[in-house]
């Protein structure tokens, strides 16, 4: 079965109303969408430890999701907060030497992150979110589309301009 956007809107409505069975397969659902998000982002076997985190924290925002927006932005939002809490506490529980550099490069990393987040601040809501879902988690143009609700070239042009704007921030900085 296809993860899309609008069968996981429908099942999230109806989770909220109290339906077990479509709470059921939207977890089930959401399940495999945050294998493949976390698959790009963290070592196969934090995968699992992960997804439950953000399951349980989707379990409790629950009721904070508006139907009036997208759902998988909405998700994604909840997973990105819960990879930035997972690679934070690696970074508490290591001992640091001097010679550490891949602790060093996953601390890059996660202020590369939260300094682009702050950057896509800057832009309209459909820009960034164009740029979030092709450019940073890696989806299609054709998978953007279908999650944002924009046609696909609606999503190029919002890249390219998104792209622009962002380059125009940066270099006045």
């Amino acid at each position: 079965m296809r993860i899309d956007e609008p069968s996981l809107a429908r099942l999230m409505a109806a989770s909220q109303r109290g339906d077990r069975a479509a709470y059921r397969a939207l977890l089930g659902d959401c399940r495999a969408w945050l294998a493949r998000y976390f698959s790009r982002r963290i070592a196969p076997h934090q995968i699992d430890d992960l997804v439950q985190e953000t399951l349980v924290s989707m379990h409790r925002k629950l009721a904070t999701w508006d139907s009036d927006r997208a759902f998988l932005p909405w998700l994604a939002a909840i997973a990105r907060y819960r990879w930035i809490d997972m690679l934070r506490r690696q970074r508490d529980e290591a001992e640091l030497g001097e010679g550490d550099a891949a602790v060093e490069a996953e601390d890059d990393a996660v202020h590369a992150r939260l300094s682009i987040d702050r950057l896509l601040t800057h832009l309209p809501q459909g820009q960034a979110q164009a740029i979030t879902l092709v450019k940073i988690e890696g989806a299609s143009i054709a998978e953007a589309s279908q999650i944002s609700g924009q046609s696909e070239s609606l999503v190029k042009v919002n890249i390219h301009r998104g792209l622009k704007k962002l380059a125009a921030l940066i270099e006045s900085e």
